[in-house]
């Protein structure tokens, strides 16, 4: 599938259910954040024209309990 535009890829997932949200974490681009079980995709429409998808998965194999939220202030706090 071709996506021309923001607007169209939008009009996409909501036809098939799929949840997305907006953010805009740099100046030349506004992202689509798509979550679906085991991913995670960012879509970047960017100022050019071009698009940026990244997409994180999971094997779904890790589970970590709350202890874990440790290692997140520990390891990424300013």
């Amino acid at each position: 599938m071709e996506t021309k535009n923001l607007n169209e890829l939008l009009n996409k997932l909501e036809e098939k259910k799929i949840f997305y949200k907006l953010d805009k974490i740099r100046a030349e681009s506004i992202m689509v954040e798509v979550a679906v079980p085991g991913e995670r995709w960012e879509i970047e429409f960017m100022d050019d024209g071009s698009i940026e998808i990244e997409k994180f998965i999971s094997n779904g194999g890790v589970m970590y309990d709350e202890e874990e939220l440790e290692t997140l202030f520990r390891d990424f706090s300013d």
